[in-house]
């Protein structure tokens, strides 16, 4: 019985998204990719943003104030809207553009300009309309419209995959990244509406209530955040090692109070893992946010959606928190420059929990999590495409993205990496690469975009030494390193074997009856063992390289799973 059950909720979900499908344009729901040439040149220094929401039509009615930045003299802008919404008037500088001067076919909207714009200029966008509901939220993007326990409305947005244009006008990429947002949100009296930034205040009304919100931060465009239902709060203070105090808010549903406060507390470890690890929390002129969401998570910023039902698991803190929350400097303060780097979300993001695992409970927790992640590695594609990807891209297999590896492999890497240049060259960098500088001190840095190769010059820096080759085998081929052994009755010979032959200097530790013989592997090595010899290859597992067995665990997995 259960597994017929289990065949029909398959069967519904598959037949869900074939209807969802059919909605979609490719361009719309696919973030982050190739930048037209209507919005090359562009930057994004605020966004006022307002919107009301209808919870009984599932729709909202939006007005967008985008002010921009042309480098360069421009005859027509671009910018991301789903195709979804009806859009009732535009102005570029206060003046109203003609219908006939727009169109937004696939979700690009286009605007002609009557005269060249360089230099500031502002866009009104006014529009309204139902849009995408998410079938499967987080994974699938989109409105979520839902309801508590107690019938009341409980609505929340997740776009990451799909891009902010699902909601509101930005450009749908890194580089759209507003430098500072405010956000007006209307909705029936009765509820509460939690997003991004600061509360500054709430204008009340006959039937709706509005509330105003200012980010200071310069926010990532996927994370900007609708969240509406009938929250309590809970507020406290985080005493940062950096000298500063941050507010911490956690709106949260009123029959879950008391495992809120229990989170609250999880929280504040959490934060202070992060200072003691990476560096000072990157938001603190805004707050540390978290909202109770109707779907799983998301790592809004400053909101970080959370809807794990208040679980804790083996290693004794909830681990959905803690990831969401990761991506706060994973994600929002370091910003992959395009989706081809989407592994510094959550390789970084991934590799964190072990981390945080050892510094709760020691080594036995650090590599029973790194072990259940290898378990996990496929190698159907590079972690890094040398192809321009969107986010969707990213995340499918089937069409040639690294998929799951990102949070599995990634860490791995990561975790390679740490043993071979020490840890005090890999922190080092990780600081570096989140913050821009060695030494960020609270409201002295801002969000970095960065790269793969961004990631390389720095540990190239740090340890003065060239490590092209650790990246070139690790991140942009899909093959792992093999350990090619040939062994004769008193003789032990090892090699690298590498995906096309790609150069593999990496040390390698080996036991022979429990003495380590840490071997620099620059050339084939040979060791004089017996057939008697106990020999173990890489015995305190520092290396990513090829296991045979791991295959065949996988292929027995999902052989059974059926």
């Amino acid at each position: 019985m259960n597994h017929l059950m289990a065949c029909l909720f398959v069967a519904l979900v598959a037949l869900s998204n074939n209807v969802f499908a059919e909605q979609r344009t490719d361009y719309t729901m696919g973030s982050d990719g190739p930048l037209p040439a209507s919005q090359q040149g562009l930057t994004l220094e605020h966004a006022d943003l307002h919107f009301t929401i209808f919870p009984d039509k599932k729709a909202i009615s939006g007005k967008s104030v985008l002010s921009l930045i042309s480098g360069h003299a421009r005859t027509q802008v671009g910018i991301n809207l789903d195709n979804f919404f009806d859009i009732s008037k535009i102005l570029i500088n206060n003046a109203l553009v003609a219908s006939t001067q727009y169109s937004n076919t696939e979700g690009l909207l286009v605007i002609q300009l009557g005269e060249a714009i360089e230099g500031e200029f502002t866009i009104e966008i006014h529009y309204s309309g139902i849009p995408r509901e998410a079938v499967r939220a987080p994974w699938d993007g989109g409105f979520v419209w839902s309801k508590t326990s107690d019938g009341q409305d409980w609505i929340a947005t997740a776009v990451q995959g799909e891009g902010c244009d699902l909601f509101w006008p930005c450009i749908d990429n890194p580089i759209g990244e507003p430098k500072t947002t405010t956000i007006h949100i209307t909705v029936p009296k009765g509820l509460v509406a939690a997003s991004n930034g600061t509360l500054k205040s709430v204008t009340k009304g006959d039937s709706t209530d509005t509330y105003h919100w200012q980010a200071l931060s310069q926010l990532n465009t996927y994370g900007v955040a609708i969240n509406v239902g009938p929250f309590d709060v809970i507020k406290t203070t985080f005493n940062s090692h950096f000298g500063n105090k941050i507010p911490v808010e956690f709106y949260h549903l009123p029959a879950n109070k008391e495992k809120a406060k229990q989170l609250v507390e999880q929280l504040l470890a959490m934060t202070d893992f992060f200072e003691k690890t990476i560096g000072p929390y990157p938001f603190a002129q805004d707050k540390i946010g978290v909202v109770e969401t109707p779907h799983l998570g998301m790592e809004h910023q400053t909101i970080n959606a959370y809807g794990n039902q208040y679980k804790t698991d083996k290693y004794g803190f909830d681990w959905l928190m803690f990831h969401e929350f990761a991506h706060e400097w994973f994600a929002n303060q370091l910003t992959n420059k395009n989706a081809n780097a989407m592994w510094l979300h959550e390789g970084f993001g991934a590799y964190v929990h072990p981390l945080y695992e050892y510094f709760l409970h020691g080594q036995a927790a650090y590599m029973a999590h790194m072990f259940d992640m290898r378990l996990g590695i496929r190698n159907k594609a590079p972690i890094v495409s040398k192809e321009l990807l969107t986010v969707e891209g990213v995340y499918q297999e089937e069409k040639g993205g690294p998929g799951a590896d990102i949070y599995a492999k990634a860490p791995w890497v990561l975790h390679t990496l740490r043993n071979l240049i020490g840890d005090k060259h890999f922190f080092d960098a990780t600081t570096a690469l989140v913050y821009g500088t060695a030494t960020p001190k609270p409201g002295k840095f801002k969000p970095v975009l960065a790269d793969t190769e961004d990631f390389l010059n720095i540990v190239n820096r740090l340890t003065g030494d060239d490590y092209s080759w650790f990246f070139d085998v690790y991140f942009y081929q899909a093959a792992l390193p093999e350990v090619v052994e040939n062994r004769t009755k008193d003789r032990l010979t090892l090699a690298w074997k590498t995906p096309n032959n790609l150069p593999f200097p990496l040390p390698l530790d080996v036991s022979v009856n429990g003495k380590i013989f840490s071997l620099d592997m620059t050339k084939n090595k040979t060791l004089a063992v017996s057939a008697n010899d106990l020999v173990i290859i890489d015995p305190m597992s520092k290396v990513l390289i090829e296991k045979p067995h791991v295959a065949v665990y996988q292929k027995f997995i999902k052989e059974n799973a059926k």
